[in-house]
């Protein structure tokens, strides 16, 4: 499943003949005025049983600072393959994130969940910061942070 979600993640729509369909999805982040660096970010789905399934999206490209989005830096092993082709800039504070990518069908309204950990240089880690069921309902369903979003949503 891993190797299918990573696939799945590239906006260029990697669709496996396995996989029978695939919908693009809009991930929306907007981080609050915290007053600090560019926070990095790990958006990662895990499956009903809570394992690690795939990571969607890195924002922030230091490897360095990966250890401190701590709950996928644990489920990953720190791997960086796991975010090869979907990594991007970190994201300013007050500033909004969104990312298009095409996910599986078989991945809504199945269990799975999607996680964002957070990390500001200088400043405490946020693991687990938004942790939502995928779901068709839940689509558009704006989802508070905890420490440095202000808001997350995803759109199919």
């Amino acid at each position: 499943m891993r190797t299918i979600l990573a696939a799945l993640a590239l906006t260029t729509a990697l669709t496996l003949p396995s996989i029978a369909m695939a919908r693009p999805v809009t991930l929306t982040t907007t981080l609050k005025n915290y007053g600090g660096n560019g926070a990095y970010l790990a958006i990662y789905v895990t499956d009903p049983k809570g394992a690690y399934a795939g990571s969607l999206w890195m924002a922030g490209t230091k490897s360095k600072y990966y250890e401190h989005l701590s709950d996928w830096y644990r489920a990953t092993g720190g791997n960086t393959a796991e975010i090869n082709g979907i990594t991007g800039a970190s994201v300013g504070a007050g500033r909004r994130l969104a990312i298009t990518l095409d996910l599986a069908d078989a991945l809504f309204d199945a269990g799975y969940t999607l996680h964002v950990d957070a990390a500001v240089e200088d400043m405490r880690d946020s693991p687990n910061e938004i942790a939502v069921p995928l779901t068709a309902k839940g689509a558009g369903q704006p989802v508070q942070g905890r420490r440095y979003i202000a808001n997350f949503s995803y759109g199919m």
